[in-house]
C-alpha cells in the first residue's frame, strides 16, 4: 500500500515537486507592461468620454434653450465629475484585481517602521 519509511515519502514528494518546478518557465513579464498601459488608456478614455458628453449635452441645451455659455459649462464640469467618479472606479477595480500579488508585506502590516 504506502511506503513505511517517511524519509523516502519525503525524498521522493521532494523530487517529485523539483520535476514539476523544471516544467515551469518564469513568467514573463511583458504582459503585466500591456495590461497597466491598457488600463492607463482606458481611463484617459473615460475621462475625455464623460466631458465630451458633458459638453456635447451643455451646448445643445445652451442651442434649444439660448443660454449660450451657462448649461455647457455646467455640463461639462458634471461630465468631468462623472469622468472621475468613473476613473476612480476602474482604479479601484485594477487594484482589487491585482492586490494579491503585489506586496504582502505592505497589506499586511509588516512594513518597516510600524
Amino acid at each position: 500500500m504506502s511506503d513505511p519509511d517517511p524519509k523516502r515519502q519525503m525524498s521522493d514528494l521532494e523530487q517529485r515537486i523539483a520535476a514539476a518546478k523544471k516544467g515551469q518557465g518564469p513568467k514573463p513579464r511583458g504582459d503585466e507592461h500591456y495590461s497597466a498601459a491598457n488600463l492607463a488608456w482606458r481611463m484617459v478614455i473615460e475621462l475625455v468620454a464623460g466631458l465630451g458628453i458633458g459638453f456635447g449635452m451643455g451646448y445643445g441645451l445652451d442651442a434649444l434653450f439660448g443660454t449660450t455659455p451657462f448649461l455647457m459649462l455646467v455640463f461639462t464640469l458634471l461630465g468631468l465629475a462623472a469622468g472621475i467618479k468613473t476613473m476612480m472606479r476602474t482604479s479601484a477595480e485594477f487594484g482589487g484585481n491585482t492586490a494579491a500579488g503585489d506586496a504582502p508585506a505592505d497589506r499586511e502590516g509588516g512594513r518597516d517602521g510600524d
